[in-house]
């Protein structure tokens, strides 16, 4: 089964590399594409603290698409772990999820701060973050995760 999903919008300005570590102050710009949504489609959005954005991968090759596991980072220190079991951007469909602050939005443009994507860069949807959407309970994970992510934000 295949899909077609159009981008509703692309990243301006920020970083132009994908650098893995310290996106927290990284400040940029989602503007949408008036062929796929209304101007007024981010109307309320500014309400809300935090949007998730997803966005696509659009750089990755197909080459560099991993399937199975890998150790994250390349690190040998860290587990043998699966693809989707990490967030690294060389997953088999290529697409990203970040929770960002909503700095503003005007007219068709958001302004956001923490997401780790780079200039221009496609995104597929936002959505706002809503308090009853977070986690349930408590939130495990790995220690290695908290080695990784040390330095990310």
């Amino acid at each position: 089964m295949t899909f077609t999903i159009e981008p509703i919008a692309y990243v301006r300005g920020g970083r132009s590399d994908p650098i893995d570590d310290d996106w927290g102050s990284s400040r940029t710009t989602i503007e949408l594409d008036a062929t796929q949504v209304g101007a007024d489609a981010l109307a309320g959005l500014d309400a809300f603290s935090h949007a998730e954005i997803i966005f696509l991968f659009d750089r990755v090759p197909e080459e560099k698409i991993e399937r199975g596991a890998r150790h994250p980072r390349g690190r040998d220190d860290w587990p043998l772990t699966g693809i989707l079991a990490q967030r690294g951007k060389n997953r088999p469909n290529r697409l990203g999820v970040t929770v960002c602050r909503v700095l503003s939005v005007e007219e068709s443009q958001l302004r956001v701060e923490g997401l780790d994507a780079i200039d221009g860069t496609p995104v597929i949807d936002i959505k706002p973050v809503m308090r009853e959407f977070l986690p349930r309970g408590e939130v495990r994970q790995p220690e290695w995760v908290s080695e990784l992510m040390a330095a990310y934000w």
